[in-house]
């Protein structure tokens, strides 16, 4: 008698608490809609909503660590560029298959959000340029982590491309946020979008009685012993210009990295100036002859 008595509390108390969390989860905590387009928000929605998104951070977070794992700096910077925007949109498609399987139709929230939408659209329409061109830039790949742009005449380094904005460090070290469809609707250069390699160029005036073969000569070889200067393509010189009181000649160069275009120019300046005044080569500057004439005294009368 003592033994089906407990059987039965056994029976009895699993099931009570199978209730109480039956009750728990189907709670409803927002409904709105007419019966036969009722949406209702319960709180086991809410838990699963919570508990598919972790669950996707977490095999995101173990693709891009797997991914990664092999790449380069450079690489890796693109290619979390990417994975983070794409990450918005996995997990907006979480979120709709969670609220599409727990039995709400999604035609029904849009319809409900519509005129919100045309609102924000209206009050947001710099926003959602943004977005489109965040999402222009990363699938036609026309802007990347890690490549060096000129917008609007300032030079600056691409780190990150998010989906509303663009973040870049400029040649003396500051941050800038460009918003995204700027790179729509403004002229862009890409230094690094076809090839790394850049070609840039020194100018130089010497005195107009210099020896130009020699000029060359040391030009070139000031070229060559910048580290950060490529020896292939070799530099070379050329002849620019006679001008009124010098002549102007030109290093050009190729340099791999355009971000550092101004310090690598100011280096070889430097070498330049050592060697062209180690071997008696004058810079020019301007001058002006002043010929005094003197009239003979005029008689007195």
């Amino acid at each position: 008698m003592n033994d089906t008595k407990l059987d039965s509390v056994k029976d009895v108390i699993p099931q009570s608490y199978w209730d109480i969390f039956q009750e728990f989860v189907q709670f409803e905590l927002l409904k709105f809609g007419k019966e036969n387009n009722e949406i209702v928000i319960t709180v086991g929605l809410v838990i699963l909503l919570f508990l598919s998104i972790f669950i996707v951070k977490l095999l995101l977070r173990l693709i891009r660590k797997i991914y990664t794992r092999k790449m380069d700096a450079e690489e890796k910077i693109r290619f979390l560029s990417a994975y983070n925007f794409t990450g918005y949109f996995v997990y907006i498609l979480v979120v709709v298959s969670v609220i599409s399987s727990s039995g709400i139709d999604i035609t029904l929230i849009l319809t409900a959000t519509a005129v919100l939408f045309i609102g924000l659209g209206l009050a947001m329409r710099e926003i959602f340029q943004d977005i489109i061109g965040g999402i222009y830039i990363i699938f036609d790949k026309s802007v990347q982590a890690g490549d060096i742009i000129e917008l609007n005449g300032t030079v600056c380094k691409v780190f990150d491309t998010k989906l509303r904005t663009t973040l870049a460090v400029t040649r003396d070290d500051k941050v800038i946020v460009i918003p995204n469809h700027k790179f729509v609707t403004d002229p862009v250069i890409n230094f690094t979008q076809n090839y790394k390699n850049t070609r840039q160029s020194v100018t130089v005036r010497v005195a107009l009685d210099a020896d130009v073969e020699l000029v060359r000569e040391l030009l070139v070889q000031a070229a060559k012993t910048q580290k950060k200067i490529l020896k292939t393509p070799e530099p070379f010189v050329m002849l620019e210009e006679f001008g009124e009181y010098a002549l102007h000649f030109g290093i050009y160069f190729f340099i791999s990295d355009t971000f550092f275009e101004l310090r690598i120019k100011s280096e070889l300046r430097f070498e330049i100036e050592r060697q062209f005044r180690k071997n008696n080569i004058r810079f020019p500057y301007p001058q002006n002859d002043l010929h005094i004439k003197q009239f003979p005294e005029q008689k007195k009368l």
